[in-house]
């Protein structure tokens, strides 16, 4: 087995279990087991748990950077503008649920989302992720699609801080109740068409 291979192993084992665990309930022991190497032979690609979590946090950290709509969308970019312009309200629902149930169903986001709402009361680092990945990230966009469609004319010209908090914690609540209650899904991506709409009723200028 390559040595960079089973580093990958580790950290995708550790994942699965701090996802269910937690970080200070799973064992080196565990993740050896799960890993299928003695202990010994794990230190050999990581000094510590620590040190498991900490090069997990970074992949985690850059993968986010990289890839989240929430981090990547640049409103100044006429890219950007393209893009939004003349969405048709079935184009923005249609947007919103997909990336809601990419969120839910990439195995490893999930896992993320899991390991981080468990650690974020025990670790300073881990918390700061969670805040920035489930709060100032998520309402930055919001912030930025709301302000773009009042520009347009599209939404009135309300306080867009709050349009973009009324839009964006029901769907965050809704896809926690997923991630708990996988069976739900398809009740939870109907309450969301239906909040998506009324929010465009009542702040829609048409």
């Amino acid at each position: 087995m390559e040595k960079g291979n089973t580093k990958e192993q580790i950290l995708a084992a550790s994942l699965d279990l701090f996802s269910v665990k937690g970080f200070e309930a799973t064992s080196i022991a565990q993740i050896a087991d799960a890993v299928g190497l003695r202990k010994a032979s794990l230190y050999s690609h990581f000094e510590s748990k620590q040190d498991i979590l900490d090069t997990l946090v970074d992949e985690i950290t850059k993968e986010y950077e990289q890839h989240s709509i929430f981090v990547r969308a640049d409103r100044s970019n006429p890219e950007f503008t393209a893009q939004k312009r003349n969405k048709t309200l079935e184009e923005i629902i249609t947007e919103i649920k997909g990336q809601i149930r990419y969120i839910i169903h990439d195995p490893k986001i999930s896992k993320v989302r899991k390991m981080l709402t468990i650690e974020q009361y025990q670790n300073d680092k881990l918390k700061s992720l969670q805040t920035k990945r489930s709060y100032e990230d998520i309402l930055k966009y919001n912030l930025g699609q709301i302000r773009f469609l009042i520009q347009e004319g599209v939404l009135k010209d309300e306080d867009p801080e709050i349009m973009a908090a009324q839009l964006a914690w029901p769907i965050s609540i809704w896809t926690n109740l997923c991630d708990r209650e996988p069976e739900r899904e398809a009740e939870a991506m109907e309450l969301i068409d239906r909040h998506i709409r009324q929010f465009f009723r009542v702040y829609g200028k048409n």
